[in-house]
């Protein structure tokens, strides 16, 4: 299983742009240094271990912001990708398509170095979408098209150590690491996906200064596991699904990492429970929330939001940390919500269930019981052979991969939306998304008026929906929250929007020239605050919400013509 070796060195590319001295400044980046970043550095997937995607810089507010101009783009590859830069010392690093890294200036974009992986035959080019790249130590972490954990000297781009990960023989073309690494007590750990394969996804950890691999836990519980008998006593090759897409959450306190499994495709086997004693259809450990101890990958607790998904709903998004107050108590919470835009809230030290907040956008939950967060579902949550049911969202989601903002000051939470149904069924017809065959096909929301983007924003205090922004065209980003007040985002019509926190109110808004699909980042260098993203890299979400938006837009497709596609690039913001 463990595979270890030095790879040969790559040509390395120094660009006259850049200030190569800001190489030799860079400080290694420690354990305390991740917990506690400080503001002007970009250290983490979402900014902290918590994944709230908040920065405290507050030089660009709610004031100034309308100054807003671009400072400076850098042209990157042909592709889908949704990387987060990462900034450290004044340096910005990049995945970009196609196995590359780049080292770059953070003030003025000049190229530092470059690295280019020598991908193998059995890379997962389909599923080129990585979230994103780690630092620790004096190294940066990459995750590779063909299933390969790299660690690269931060100074010169040079391979440091590499990790190949063992999967099935017969399909390694099947498998992806789509999430960021995550930097967890001295253990990159990683998620890998697993379309339709035996036995399912999984999870790693590696020491982060060796590259050995220390532990591997199945999202897909095993007939002998714990969980084993809520497969509806099917084998154990049949057993799919429990993709890991989306980067883990750490609290270095509890020492306690967070992922969250998505569903399985082959849902046929579980479309009706077995009457055996003691087995169920409800298919662990998709569509939980799991906590498990970052050096032995020991599994704390879990708790499953929604059981037997048959509409590929994933619960596999960010898991967000949060103080809360629950009963007059605080709370640490871990909050998410999957596709359909209803948040669950756990104790992050049991697992134990504190609330849920729905943002009405789904048909499908009746109720939750209060106690154990228990949900009863209506009938369409299960397909039948004679009709179809109409369900709200469909698997493009009401939201998905774009993560929510929150802001710990003021407990305001931002999530992108798209609103969306679809009518699902009958079973038996040529679906090729889940087993079960049950045809979906994508229609309006009932009631709608046309627009199906939205921003909403929630108030954790009071557990209730805030401001809300409606647009035609969804957003196609991750939200990005501020000490200034501000939020930004991207949406399907190249558009980069800074909304107020407190009212939703358009403070600023630029054509990007391109689509954003990625996660935008502040930073700030020699005092001055930058805002950055990466365009023109979407990958399959952009392309079916544009269809969506076409199926909503009434025969009407002249607001299509903002589409200008100018190409790829990671395009900077700054005040004048």
């Amino acid at each position: 299983m463990l595979l270890l070796w030095i790879a040969a060195a790559p040509a390395l590319a120094q660009s006259d742009g850049g200030n190569p001295e800001l190489l030799a400044g860079l400080r290694p980046v420690s354990a305390e240094m991740l917990a506690n970043p400080g503001p002007s550095d970009w250290l983490v997937w979402r900014k902290t271990h918590d994944s709230l995607g908040y920065s405290p810089l507050d030089q660009i507010n709610t004031g100034n912001v309308g100054e807003l101009v671009e400072a400076w783009r850098a042209p990157l590859g042909d592709g889908s990708s949704m990387a987060t830069p990462l900034v450290h010392d004044g340096v910005l690093f990049l995945a970009d398509t196609n196995d590359a890294v780049l080292a770059l200036d953070a003030e003025s974009g000049g190229e530092l170095w470059r690295y280019e992986h020598a991908t193998g035959a059995d890379a997962t080019a389909g599923l080129n979408g990585k979230f994103g790249i780690a630092i620790y130590g004096e190294t940066i972490i990459v995750p590779t098209l063909d299933l390969r954990l790299l660690a690269l000297d931060f100074r010169t781009g040079e391979p440091v150590w590499e990790h190949a990960i063992a999967v099935s023989a017969d399909s390694p073309s099947r498998y992806s690491l789509r999430a960021a690494p995550l930097l967890a007590n001295g253990v990159i750990v990683q998620g890998v996906t697993a379309t339709m394969v035996p036995e399912g996804g999984f999870i790693i950890g590696v020491d982060a200064g060796s590259g050995e691999e220390l532990w591997r836990f199945q999202t897909v519980a095993g007939p002998d596991d714990p969980g084993g008998q809520t497969w509806n006593d099917i084998p154990h090759t049949e057993r799919q699904g429990g993709s890991v897409w989306v980067s883990g959450s750490y609290d270095p306190d509890l020492d306690l990492v967070f992922f969250g499994p998505a569903p399985t495709y082959h849902t046929a086997p579980l479309l009706d429970a077995v009457d055996q004693p003691g087995v169920s259809n409800d298919a662990l450990y998709t569509n939980s929330t799991i906590a498990l101890r970052p050096r032995s990958g020991e599994l704390a607790w879990h708790f499953q939001h929604v059981a037997n998904d048959q509409w590929d709903l994933d619960w596999s998004f960010e898991r967000q940390i949060i103080e809360v107050e629950v009963n007059g108590s605080p709370r640490k919470a871990v909050i998410t919500a999957g596709k359909m835009a209803l948040y669950d809230a756990l104790d992050a030290a049991t697992g134990e269930y504190l609330f849920s907040i729905d943002l009405g956008l789904q048909n499908l939950v009746a109720s939750i019981d209060p106690r154990t967060g228990a949900k009863t579902m209506n009938p369409n949550a299960r397909p039948n052979a004679e009709n179809a049911v109409l369900v709200c969202p469909q698997p493009i989601g009401g939201r998905n991969w774009p993560a929510a903002a929150l802001n710990p000051e003021s407990k305001m939470l931002f999530l992108p939306l798209a609103e969306t149904c679809m009518m699902g069924g009958p079973t038996g017809g040529d679906s090729q998304l889940l087993s079960t065959g049950a045809d979906i096909s994508a229609v309006a929301p009932p009631d709608g008026d046309g627009n199906i983007g939205r921003l909403q924003a929630i108030n954790l205090e009071t557990r209730e929906l805030a401001w809300s922004f409606r647009e035609f065209f969804p957003p196609s980003s991750a939200v990005l929250a501020t000490g200034g007040g501000l939020v930004f985002g991207g949406a399907l019509d190249q558009s980069f929007k800074a909304f107020n926190q407190a009212d939703g109110e358009v403070l600023w808004r630029t054509d990007l020239g391109d689509i954003a699909a990625s996660f935008p980042i502040t930073y700030s260098v020699n005092g001055k605050q930058h805002i950055a993203l990466i365009i023109g890299q979407p990958g399959l979400h952009a392309g079916a919400l544009i269809g969506h938006a076409m199926q909503n837009s009434g025969g009407d497709l002249s607001r299509f013509s903002v589409l200008t596609r100018q190409g790829p690039a990671l395009v900077v913001f700054t005040l004048p």
